[in-house]
């Protein structure tokens, strides 16, 4: 039987911590060689805008294959449309069952936000007290309550474009108690913070390097999945220590990554090495108090395989979703 759960109902069974330990694991299960997370592929035809990502992963950990379909459509937004939607299947990797199938909003937005807590756990300075946000939608909300689960910050900063946007994004995190300061700019963000989040579907950057300060570390996750979409300016990526999910991924999918180094301010070499080489121990993180320490994540398959089995055990548990035979 086949489970079926809607996002109402995974909204209801995502766990913050426990997804945040699970895509610690599955990213040190990548370097450790008992997961595994193939290069990228983007499907696209140039009649139109738009790119369907497939994105897999397996896992022996989580005894799971899985993929994501994830539709990037800009002009949805004109319709009023999300611009963003993506559907995961999860197969066991035992007998090659389909266990679930998935919306894949509310897995995507927790487990980006956990994985955003598990580098800034591994590379932030841990005397950390102060967090910034540019940008103040659902997934910067996603953030406060991810990074309040790795580090005791007591203030946030954050900036967005509109002020509805920011009033409502106080509204859901005020049960935090957190001091917040709504920035009038990008820049007072940057040079107030001790952690920095950019959480925007920005095109051209926002965020210049001659901002960051010492001590600075910054989770760059916004930008859709393109090579020529960025946040970070290139100087802001050649003065940090730069870790990535997925090196293979980057490479192809980060404009972050990719400008810089079609510019000659860094090359790939520069990339000290991938998350998941600090959380198995392979590699060091934060050398010192003022490293400016950065992870660029576009979104790998393994995040989806991670949280998914989380939200399929859970589900179980408490009996929610719809099976249905697939063979029926």
């Amino acid at each position: 039987m086949t489970l079926i759960l809607t996002a109402s109902e995974l909204d209801a069974l995502a766990d913050m911590p426990g997804t945040i330990a699970a895509v610690e694991r599955a990213f040190g299960d990548v370097s450790r060689g008992t997961a595994c997370q193939p290069a990228p592929t983007s499907l696209y035809l140039a009649s139109s805008d738009s790119r369907f990502l497939p994105m897999s992963a397996l896992s022996d950990s989580g005894q799971l294959a899985s993929v994501k379909l994830l539709s990037d459509i800009p002009g949805n937004r004109d319709a009023g449309l999300p611009t963003q939607r993506s559907t995961i299947m999860l197969v066991s990797q035992v007998t090659g069952e389909t266990l679930a199938i998935l919306d894949g909003r509310v897995p995507t937005r927790v487990r980006t936000a956990a994985a955003s807590a598990v580098a800034t756990k591994l590379l932030a300075r841990p005397d950390t007290t102060t967090l910034g946000l540019v940008g103040a939608g659902a997934l910067a909300v996603a953030h406060v309550e991810a990074m309040l689960s790795v580090l005791p910050f007591k203030n946030v900063v954050v900036w967005s474009r509109t002020q509805e946007t920011l009033s409502s994004f106080c509204r859901q995190i005020e049960h935090h108690g957190l001091n917040v300061t709504r920035a009038v700019t990008v820049q007072e963000v940057v040079q107030s913070v001790d952690v920095l989040c950019t959480l925007t579907p920005a095109v051209e950057p926002l965020i210049q390097g001659q901002w960051f300060t010492p001590g600075l570390h910054v989770n760059a996750v916004g930008s859709r999945p393109r090579p020529e979409h960025r946040e970070i300016d290139s100087d802001g990526m050649a003065r940090a220590r730069v870790f990535v999910d997925s090196m293979a991924t980057a490479k192809e999918k980060s404009g972050d990554l990719v400008i810089p180094v079609s510019e000659g301010a860094m090359s790939f070499d520069d990339v000290v090495g991938e998350i998941g080489d600090v959380a198995a121990g392979i590699i060091p993180g934060r050398k010192d108090a003022n490293d400016i320490t950065l992870f660029n994540s576009v979104g790998i398959g393994i995040q989806d395989l991670a949280i998914g089995r989380l939200l399929y055990d859970e589900a179980l548990r408490q009996g929610l979703g719809t099976h249905l035979d697939m063979n029926g």
